[in-house]
């Protein structure tokens, strides 16, 4: 009963993930309107680190401490924050919201082909491995290069570029930083700040310019910010703490569903039979990359409170 409990945790964990993580290239798009892309990126960080700091006063917990541990942080900060959340304001300029969840929806390649590189995935299950490539081939129906849509251009490589800057940063975040006995609240909030501090460095080369935001835009920044970074980053840290970086990647073939669907509802992006086939599939490629026996003796430090 309590592994059945702890199952249903971990799916709806998974679900507000990707209902939030997906929601984030519509915020993204909206954010754009009014804000450039470095201010976008620099915005989201401080929010999102701000929101988990208020997390942290709230709780009693504390930052990591220690120049080695936050050495860490700065380098899990480059690879799966401010680096991804860059290209994705910079790609977004030309692709749409729901052209930029699908090609997100590669990271899950990206994180198991590092992870057998690094060691951190070993023997896979068949029903696994074909879960990935299932997803992915879902991802493929719904973008449909052989259309030729001309969209495919250095928006769309910024945003895939994201996709294997996130791969590499869960399995840092999983090689370096989780199971060392540190509360995930402290290593997300730790690591979005050292994320605003990186984006910072990148005001003057682009977010110096002066801007009138209207308070829907007001609005749109602060959703971006504090749900779509700082509340995503922390389940993302805590699947990664309690399922490994690969099972945290796969939330990413979720999003061309959540990003489609706000796409066509809110942006009146377009929307066709292709891509709820494409949907489908992707959702049963998904559930069978789920299907893992839990590894005995994973570390659980890491995952104490939140």
């Amino acid at each position: 009963m309590k592994s059945a409990a702890g199952g249903a945790r971990a799916g709806v964990r998974m679900g507000v993930l990707a209902l939030l993580w997906g929601s984030t290239f519509l915020w993204i798009e909206l954010a754009l309107r009014v804000l450039s892309p470095v201010q976008v990126t620099v915005a989201r960080c401080l929010l999102g680190a701000g929101t988990l700091l208020a997390l942290l006063l709230v709780t009693g917990r504390r930052l990591p401490r220690g120049p080695a541990v936050w050495g860490r942080v700065l380098v899990a900060a480059f690879w799966c924050n401010a680096l991804p959340f860059a290209l994705f304001s910079v790609g977004q300029q030309t692709v749409d919201s729901g052209l930029a969840g699908v090609l997100n929806a590669t990271t899950p390649l990206w994180s198991l082909l590092l992870g057998l590189a690094i060691g951190t995935e070993r023997g896979p299950s068949p029903v696994r491995i074909g879960g990935l490539l299932l997803g992915f081939v879902g991802v493929v129906v719904i973008f449909a290069p052989w259309q030729g849509t001309g969209r495919i251009g250095w928006g769309a490589f910024a945003i895939v570029a994201a996709a294997a800057s996130y791969a590499i940063g869960f399995a840092y975040m999983g090689r370096q930083l989780v199971g060392r006995g540190f509360a995930t609240l402290s290593l997300s909030s730790a690591q979005l700040l050292a994320a605003a501090a990186l984006t910072g460095i990148a005001l003057p080369f682009g977010g110096s310019v002066p801007v009138h935001i209207p308070l829907t835009g007001v609005v749109v920044v602060a959703v971006l910010g504090i749900f779509a970074t700082g509340i995503t980053f922390h389940l993302t840290y805590r699947i990664i703490a309690d399922e490994g970086a690969t099972n945290a990647a796969t939330v990413g073939y979720l999003l061309p569903v959540v990003s489609l669907v706000l796409g066509f509802v809110i942006l009146d992006e377009p929307f066709s039979p292709r891509g709820a086939v494409g949907m489908v599939i992707v959702l049963v490629g998904v559930g069978m990359t789920r299907r893992r026996k839990p590894v005995a003796g994973r570390p659980v430090a890491a995952t104490a409170g939140s």
